[in-house]
């Protein structure tokens, strides 16, 4: 999971499960929700859930462009294709813009 939410700060868009998908995307909308506050602690609650650089990215880059919003921040489309090896629908999880 945290591999996941890594990825998907750094990348801002990723492809993976539908199940996946679904199962991350509230943990990292409560992460941009937190850092959006733009203090201190919000940036070592950060830091004890995320690596280093993903949770700097989201601090800095990723957190001041939803001031204004409230929630919401990512989106998940479903794919057509199926993952080959065990038949698993496939999404795409990203940020909103």
């Amino acid at each position: 999971m945290k591999s996941i939410m890594h990825n998907l700060v750094m990348r801002e868009r990723i492809e993976t499960s539908v199940a996946r998908a679904k199962e991350v995307r509230p943990s990292v909308e409560r992460l941009v929700t937190v850092a959006k506050r733009q203090n201190v602690t919000s940036l070592r609650r950060l830091l004890a859930k995320l690596p280093k650089d993903s949770a700097e990215k989201l601090y800095y880059e990723i957190a001041p462009k939803y001031k204004e919003r409230h929630g919401g921040y990512l989106r998940i489309v479903k794919e057509a294709k199926v993952r080959k090896r065990d038949a698993t629908p496939l999404a795409i999880i990203e940020f909103v813009k």
